[in-house]
This record gives structure tokens, C-alpha cells and sequence, in this order.
């Protein structure tokens, strides 16, 4: 008896797994990029979480007569859609923290005000999103504006690129800056004529302000996370590559892998100022392709942002002859953190904005090459902003991918002429010169810097406009994108950015069952309303993971 229940049991168990319904969704219209070309279908037949096959419904219906069959009723279905530049912490820590995006700063000082009343005593009001760039005088903040507002709090909020932060009075007496603090390499301590600190910091000068700010506890990270994830599944993304992460988000990632409780892909890139970096490389990668987890590559910084001027540029800045931003690490100390990467089969992705901070390194990444072949790795440079036109064509000869963010163009529009010049702007924001030379472009957004969306950059690509449809005609849209390529930015290119095209990117048979429904067909309506097409479902492995509730 005991035999034959085993026996039960076991054929149970066996045909439970071998019965599952293949599935077969038609009624849509769909599209996903090939090698060589846009392809598209009405319908889809997937099993066991891989696509069977795509193409037309009555030649699937009888392929497949069998299926359990889902009616889109008309909506349009692409592969779901990949970040290949964000950061899921702070994503996922934007709902515990203030949001001054959009913000003047009349209205960023009455949202600290009102956002302070709910705070404990000696709780730090913590925050990002403005932007100086956007007020009528474009001047920074300072100390002093925070102070009069008489909030007994440590005060840090940090710009809309991360790379730089405001702070209080307080929050600088809790880090110990004063006038007597000396600015770290890579970093500035804005000062007034006096020589004391203004309260702004930038790049590695924020640092000295992180010592004094309480870390999130492994259970707190982990929890951001899970926000993150379900915020990247409601906008279509079913991929993200995580620029940037420490040993304890790392730490998090696997414990919620483990749990079997990340619902999407992520790519993280290990930060090469994390604890036991060496010791992390040298532990070799983590996941494969496949996994929900994969990690294969590092991240490294190597200037700062052009709106905070912290962009290293090889002239002066066009509207501050006096600065040429920074470099955040010393250029041989970057070329020995991106060597032991290397040497430990790592892809190293660099953020590089600035054309000096592109130079120096595409001169490491040509270094490297000449000691050994470095195509098997495709290293990227993040960003790849503002490009000296005689390095642009270095891109192709090393065989590397630029992963930019187009949001980020139509967001820099109105300050990156004032920051440049005109002359400087023809190799900046090139998407099409890049494209056209063979180098691959992986898309993403680079969120929280900017909205997560990635119908915004499908939107920004192709038109150079904001959403507000400005400028009528486009920003310098001769490096404008076609939809098409656009689309293969967000979807192939970006998975093979990491190393994951073989098994998500398209919609190929045998590859991963991850698409997205939308409500209308962003190949069939005006480019400047493709910002405002909505996600209706998430897939992901050919499990429905977000439906938006109507």
C-alpha cells in the first residue's frame, strides 16, 4: 500500500509538470527586433515559461489546437523591456524619503517644511530631485536657505543626479565640515567669500557627509527592493541592470534569490568601492544568464555630472572658464581598479560624461585590449554623454557599447549648450553617429535620476522633445532614433549588454516568455504620444506578474 501511494504520488507530481497548458496569445499587435530586422506578429504560443513560437493566429491554432488561448483584444504586445541603467535602491527608497523633482525652490523649501513635521527628533530628513538648473537665477542652494527654516534636524538632500547634496547646518556639524575641512580629491566643499561652507557637496565631497548618515540595515535594503521591483514590473521592465551596488545590497539580492522572491531579472554591477571588492571578483560570478540574479560586471565612476559641473571636460566650462570638472579617482588607480575586473573575467561598465572623463577611458579600455582581447567581455561605458568627435570612432574599434539614457537628453536640452557651447554639443547625446558606426546602444533611464518609465526614453529617443513636446521641432535631432532602434536599445542590445541575449532580448523560440501588453500601438500613433502609453500586463517566464487595475 505504502509503495503504491509512493507510486501515486510520484506520478502526481510527474504529470502535473508535463500537462501544463501551453498557452497561446493572439489578437495583437506585436513587434520585437531581430538581428536585421523588425519583425511583426498577432500571436504566441508559450510553454514552460520559453516561447514556442510567434507569428499568425490560424497557423499557431493549428499548430498548437490544444492551447489554452488568451484574447489581447487588440492591444499591443512587444518583449518585455529592459533598464540597462538604474538603481533599484533608490527606486525602492524614493517612498521613504522627500521627492523634489520638479520642484522650484520656493517649493522644495515649503515641501522640507511641511515633510519635517512628521519627523522624530534627531531623525535626518533625507531627499533628492532638485535641480537649480531649472530656477530662474540657476544658482545652487545653500546652508542658509535650510537654516531658516528653523527644522531642529540634520538636513541632506541630494541633487537630481546624485552628485551632489545640500545640507543644513546641523547635518554639516554632525559630519564635522567646516571651514577648516579640506575638500577630498574628486570632491568640492562649496565655500562663500568667507571660505565657509555653503552646504553644498559635490561627488566625493559627499562622502564625508555619508559617514555621518545611519546606513540602512541588510532587512531595510531588502525591503527597498521588493518596493523597486514592484514599481519596475508596473512600467513594463521585466530587466534591470543595477548600476552600482555594495557588498550589503549584494548580500540582499541573494537572500531575496534565494527566497525565490525577485519576480524579474536583475543584472547588478558590483561597485568597485564596495567592501571586499577584491575578495568579491575574485569569488567569481554570481548566477548565469538564466537566473533572476546574474552577476558579471563592476561599476566604476569616473567623473561627475555635467549639471552640478562635476563632468570632467578636456576645455573649460562655456559658462565657468575657471573650472574643468573632476575626475573621481587618479587615473592610474582607475586603470588598476578596472585591471583586477578584468583579470577576474569581469565586464567593467565606466560612467563617463564629460569628453576628458570619456578619454581617459577609452585610453584604459584600449590599454587592457593590447594586453589581451577584451571583445568577450563587451565592456560598456555608462553614459557616454559628451564624446570628443576623434573618439567616437574608438567606440567601434574596441568593440565596446555605450549604455545611455535619452531621457537624459531631452532633460539636459536647455544646460548642456550653456555648460558646453555649441562646438562641444556635436559630439554629445550621439546616438545616431554611434548607431550608424556599429556600435550597439544599450537603453535605460538611469533612475531615480530620472523617471523609471521606459516609454519616456522610447518617447525621448525618437523625438529629442520633453513631454511637454518642447522643443517643436526636436533637440538637435540628427542624432534621433528610429523607433525601431530605439525599441532594439530597450530590448536586444540591452540584453546583450549583458551577456544575456540568448535567452531574453526578443521574443525567439526557446527564449524566456517576458513581454508586456500595452493600450495602444507605439508604431502606429505620434511619436510625441508614445510617452503616454500605458502598461496594462507584465510577464515575465510566462507568469502574468502585474495586471493594472482599471
Amino acid at each position: 500500500m505504502r509503495l503504491t501511494q509512493i507510486l501515486a504520488t510520484a506520478l502526481l507530481a510527474f504529470t502535473s509538470v508535463n500537462i501544463q497548458a501551453t498557452m497561446l496569445i493572439h489578437n495583437f499587435n506585436g513587434y520585437h527586433t531581430t538581428d536585421d530586422a523588425l519583425i511583426s506578429f498577432d500571436a504566441m504560443a508559450f510553454d514552460q515559461g520559453k516561447v514556442l513560437a510567434i507569428g499568425n493566429f490560424d497557423e499557431l491554432s493549428k499548430r498548437y489546437p490544444n492551447a489554452d488561448k488568451i484574447n489581447s483584444q487588440g492591444k499591443t504586445l512587444l518583449p518585455g523591456l529592459i533598464d540597462a541603467h538604474g538603481h533599484m535602491l533608490g527606486l525602492g527608497q524614493l517612498t521613504g524619503e522627500l521627492d523634489l523633482r520638479d520642484h522650484s525652490l520656493a517649493e522644495s523649501l515649503a515641501a522640507i517644511k511641511l515633510y519635517a513635521q512628521d519627523l522624530e527628533p534627531n531623525e535626518w530628513l533625507s531627499g533628492r530631485g532638485w535641480n537649480q538648473v531649472t530656477w530662474p537665477n540657476k544658482a545652487f542652494p545653500t546652508r542658509k536657505q535650510l537654516d531658516e527654516l528653523e527644522i531642529d534636524q540634520p538636513i541632506w538632500l541630494r541633487r537630481v543626479d546624485g552628485h551632489a547634496g545640500w545640507a543644513n547646518s546641523k547635518a554639516l556639524e554632525l559630519a564635522g565640515i567646516d571651514k577648516g575641512t579640506q575638500s577630498p580629491d574628486g570632491g568640492e566643499i562649496l565655500r562663500d567669500k568667507n571660505g565657509e561652507p555653503t552646504g553644498i557637496l559635490i561627488d566625493n565631497a559627499m562622502n564625508l557627509m555619508y559617514k555621518a548618515i545611519p546606513a540602512p540595515t541588510l532587512a531595510q535594503e531588502k525591503k527597498s527592493l521588493q518596493s523597486a521591483f514592484s514599481t519596475a514590473l508596473s512600467l513594463g521592465l521585466t530587466s534591470v541592470h543595477d548600476a552600482g551596488i555594495s557588498e550589503q545590497t549584494l548580500n540582499a539580492y541573494r537572500d531575496l534569490a534565494q527566497k525565490q522572491a525577485i519576480p524579474l531579472r536583475i543584472y547588478p554591477m558590483l561597485s568597485v568601492e564596495s567592501h571586499n571588492y577584491t575578495q568579491l571578483l575574485q569569488a567569481g560570478h554570481v548566477g548565469g544568464p538564466s537566473d533572476r540574479l546574474f552577476m558579471r560586471s563592476i561599476k566604476l565612476s569616473a567623473d561627475g555630472a555635467l549639471g552640478s559641473r562635476g563632468a570632467a571636460l578636456l576645455e573649460p566650462y562655456h559658462d565657468r572658464p575657471q573650472e574643468k570638472g573632476l575626475l573621481l579617482y587618479p587615473e592610474d588607480k582607475m586603470l588598476t581598479l578596472l585591471k583586477l575586473a578584468t583579470d577576474n573575467s569581469f565586464q567593467v561598465n565606466v560612467h563617463a560624461i564629460g569628453d576628458r572623463a570619456n578619454h581617459i577611458v577609452l585610453n584604459h579600455l584600449e590599454t587592457l585590449n593590447k594586453e589581451q582581447s577584451q571583445v568577450k567581455y563587451r565592456h560598456r561605458v555608462e553614459h557616454a554623454q559628451v564624446i570628443e568627435v576623434k573618439d567616437i570612432p574608438r567606440f567601434a574599434r574596441l568593440k565596446l557599447i555605450a549604455s545611455m539614457q535619452p531621457t537624459h537628453a531631452t532633460s539636459d536640452k536647455n544646460m548642456a549648450g550653456d555648460r558646453l557651447g555649441n562646438e562641444r554639443l556635436i559630439g554629445a547625446y550621439a546616438w545616431k553617429t554611434l548607431l550608424e558606426q556599429g556600435t550597439p546602444i544599450a537603453a535605460g533611464s538611469d533612475f531615480p535620476v530620472e523617471p523609471a518609465n521606459p516609454l519616456f526614453g522610447l518617447h525621448a529617443a525618437v523625438t529629442r522633445r520633453d513631454r511637454n513636446g518642447n522643443p517643436s521641432k526636436g533637440w538637435r535631432t540628427e542624432e534621433a532614433m528610429t523607433l525601431e532602434q530605439a525599441l532594439r536599445a530597450f530590448t536586444l542590445d540591452a540584453a546583450y549588454a549583458s551577456h544575456q541575449e540568448k535567452v531574453i532580448g526578443n521574443l525567439e523560440t526557446g527564449k524566456f516568455a517576458d513581454f508586456i501588453l500595452l493600450d495602444k500601438d507605439i508604431f502606429a500613433i505620434d511619436p510625441q504620444e508614445i510617452w503616454k502609453v500605458q502598461v496594462l500586463e507584465t510577464w515575465v517566464e510566462g507568469e502574468q506578474v502585474y495586471r493594472k487595475s482599471l
